[in-house]
């Protein structure tokens, strides 16, 4: 398997040495044959190459199995006609990326507010109110005078139905439990699409219980009791709102690991920013990019039938439930170690697993 990595802005560039590292002991060890292959994007790329993605990026990306993506500086990229792309907008829409999964549960070792939980938020990806990705020109939010601004909301019945079948999907591996995000309250139209979409595929997993919740609720249920909750499908805006905070209720937005995913192609993320103001300082968490990494060797197992890699990443998250049982974690969730040291302790632990 062909693995592009591209490490990123801020801690990027620390948080995926690590990742790394840990891909490449598991493939050690379990045979994998992963290769990995180094490229650039984001201010990197826009010093070297006037752009921070570029179109021989992505023919080297589809070219491949899989993409690691570190934290991008997206708020940095402002202007693309200056190349200033959201790196990772671009590869969600040019690889149709359009399920996004970002679980998020507790450990015993790192304290919180909340019950032990453990749930998954599935979020559509491609469309909504992101003004970037609704219309052919390239932005839906419009100034019609100096003082009034619009922004539009697409939603189609074809994104609806397969991040609807994504969530179950998902479920039947988990606790067969799918909670519908919305607010079809107020947007009657394009939130009653999503859910009699949901409600249409539900049909054909009858094993899985299905409820619903207005998105201002669910978020005060989530804050009151997480457990209540397994597999979460809303989408774009909503999903991205609420997988923050759930991943923050677990004890930390560094443990929030994120799977880009589509029928052919599939990218793993950090679910936090790239945090400029701790780069460099050897203190960055690298379990979200670890994460995301394991989640990205599970969905190339199961789409090429390669069991080797599905026992992958199950040992690198049985790994990171250790690691931070015995506090083998830098300070941001209990432990003492730098981000470095926490690679290579995790590396060694892997290794004798």
């Amino acid at each position: 398997m062909k693995i592009i990595v591209i490490p990123g802005d801020g801690i990027g560039p620390e948080t995926m040495s690590v990742c790394t590292q840990v891909l490449e002991a598991i493939s050690d060890k379990l045979a994998l044959g992963i290769s990995l292959f180094p490229e650039i994007a984001g201010h990197e790329s826009l010093k070297k190459l006037n752009a921070t993605v570029t179109p021989e990026l992505l023919a080297k990306v589809k070219d491949a199995d899989g993409l690691m993506l570190g934290p991008m500086a997206t708020y940095d990229f402002k202007d693309e006609s200056k190349g200033e792309i959201n790196p990772s907008k671009f590869f969600r829409k040019q690889l149709d990326l359009y399920a996004n999964i970002r679980p998020a549960k507790t450990f015993p070792n790192i304290p919180t507010r909340m019950n032990p939980f453990d749930l998954a938020v599935v979020r559509e990806n491609t469309e909504g109110f992101y003004s970037d990705r609704n219309v052919e020109s390239g932005n839906s939010e419009i100034l019609v005078t100096p003082e009034v601004g619009i922004a539009l909301r697409r939603i189609t019945r074809l994104c609806c139905d397969r991040i609807a079948k994504s969530a179950f999907e998902l479920a039947m591996t988990r606790k067969k439990h799918v909670t519908i995000v919305h607010k079809a309250n107020v947007l009657r139209i394009t939130d009653g699409m999503f859910i009699d979409s949901c409600r249409k595929v539900a049909q054909d997993y009858p094993e899985v219980t299905v409820d619903d919740f207005i998105v201002d609720a669910m978020m005060a249920h989530v804050v009151r009791s997480p457990e209540r909750f397994d597999t979460i499908v809303t989408t774009n805006m909503f999903g991205d709102i609420l997988s923050d905070l759930t991943s923050e209720l677990s004890g930390s937005l560094g443990l929030g690991g994120s799977l880009n995913a589509g029928d052919q192609y599939a990218m793993g993320q950090a679910a936090h920013g790239s945090a400029p103001d701790i780069a460099g300082q050897d203190i960055a968490n690298p379990f979200s990019l670890i994460t995301s990494a394991s989640m990205l060797l599970n969905w190339l197992g199961q789409k090429h039938q390669l069991p080797n890699y599905i026992k992958a990443s199950k040992l690198i998250d049985l790994c990171m439930e250790q690691a931070i049982a015995e506090k083998e974690t830098t300070r941001d969730i209990g432990g003492t170690l730098g981000t470095k040291e926490t690679g290579q302790r995790f590396v060694a632990r892997l290794s004798s697993l």
